[in-house]
Formats: structure tokens, sequence, C-alpha cells
């Protein structure tokens, strides 16, 4: 099998078939979390060193540190994807013990992003780089991915349990990946100074305690999937349906 096959096996598994789009989500949820999206204006300030990041002048320079910063978070979170999924493929045996024990884990975070057990809401937070500028807007990522929780620890958690039981390193790097794109592209496009997303972002944080919720009982339906078992039924039969197709030549 080349590389093409190998990757086109690996998306159309039926395990990634139904965990893109969650992933995806989950990265929404987590930039709509009221401790990213207020604080969006400082980070555009801050990669790329300018008092008013909103000028049309300063467009070009907003997006190259945007660029950076999402470069950063997402190189930590795909390494973080990959070592969950390489865990999940040396536990693959326990399949099922490890579904129903991590579903329980996602219900969890799901109450947490409620606002249940305070204590696992406590911020933990590395010192950030000192200096702004496109320098300094990889390294603001990196410390981004390595210790901004309570923002995403809920989401995030979630895609890491759907990479361990990815049971593949490749495939856990895969979902983390589109974690990052579900998490960084709403940053592109608050770069773009599109008075669109002004408008859905002013709308959003009127509505901010609905939206997490929202992203709270997405969480509690995954972790009950799992648990159930419903999750893994519905992967072998999407594997199964797969099967049927052949790819073009």
């Amino acid at each position: 099998m080349d590389i093409g096959e190998y990757f086109a096996s690996t998306v159309t598994s039926g395990a990634l078939i139904l965990a893109l789009p969650l992933a995806a989500a989950a990265g929404l949820v987590s930039f709509l979390s009221p401790c990213i999206l207020p604080l969006v204006p400082g980070y555009l300030g801050f990669v790329s060193g300018l008092t008013d990041p909103t000028q049309p002048r300063n467009r070009r320079r907003v997006l190259s540190g945007v660029a950076l910063f999402i470069l950063g978070f997402g190189a930590v979170f795909t390494l973080y994807g990959a070592a969950f999924g390489a865990i999940g493929s040396w536990l693959i045996r326990w399949q099922d013990l490890l579904m129903r024990g991590l579903g329980v884990v996602v219900i969890i975070m799901g109450l947490v992003l409620l606002g249940r057990f305070p204590w696992l809401q406590q911020t933990r937070k590395f010192q950030g780089p000192g200096r702004g500028g496109l320098s300094g807007a990889p390294l603001l990522g990196i410390v981004f991915g390595l210790g901004w929780t309570p923002c995403m620890g809920p989401t995030l958690s979630a895609v890491l349990s759907l990479s361990v039981t990815a049971g593949s390193a490749w495939r856990g790097a895969l979902l983390a990946f589109i974690y990052c794109l579900g998490l960084g592209i709403p940053f592109v496009l608050v770069a773009l100074g599109l008075n669109w997303v002004s408008k859905v972002l002013s709308v959003v944080r009127k509505h901010i305690r609905a939206i997490n919720i929202g992203g709270a009982v997405m969480l509690i339906v995954l972790g009950v999937l799992m648990v159930t078992g419903v999750w893994v039924q519905w992967i072998y039969q999407l594997q199964n349906l797969a099967g049927t197709f052949l790819m073009p030549v």
C-alpha cells in the first residue's frame, strides 16, 4: 500500500469519519470559551507587535503573526494527539474497556464545561514570552498550547480521548490537527477584519453561556455513546460501509 492509499484508508476509517467533525467542533467551542474569546484582540496585538491591529494597512502583518501563533500551538496539540494515539495502539487489546473508561472522562469534561467540579477549572498558565511581534508569535502559540486551561481542558480532553481510541499515532495526530483548525480558523477570520465576523462575535459574546452549554451537551452525549458501546458500533458499521467502496484510480 502506497502513502496515498494509506492516507485514504486512514481518513475514511469509521473512527475518523465520526471523530473528525467532532474534533473541529471541539476546537471552535474552545475558541468561544469565555477565557479565549474576550482576549482575541490582545492576542492579535501581541502576535503582530501592533498597538492597533484592526487597521486595514496592518492586515498582512497581523495575518503573519496569527499564522505563526497557530503554528506554535498546532505543533503542541498535534504532538499530543500523536502521543495519545500511540498509547492507544499499545492498549488496543483492551479497546472496549478503554473506550468505556474514556467515555466517563469525556462526560466529566462536559460537566466541567457546565461549571461543575470547580477544582478542575483552576487556571494553569505558563509565563508568556516577554516580547510581542512576529518573533514572539510562535513562542506564544507554544505557551498557549502547553498551559492554557481550563479554556481548552474539557474539549481538548475529549479530542485526546478520541485519539487514544483511534489506536494510531498518525490518526491521533490528524484528529489533533483538525482540532487546531477548529480553534485556529476563527483567529484568521478575525485577523482578516471581516465585518460579518465582528458582528457574529458580538452576538456570541452575548450568548456565550448558551454556547458553552451546547458544547458541554455535545461532550456528554459523546461520552454516553462511548460508555454504552454505541460509538464502537457506529465505527464498525462505517468501516464495513467504507469497505464496500473502491477508490478511483
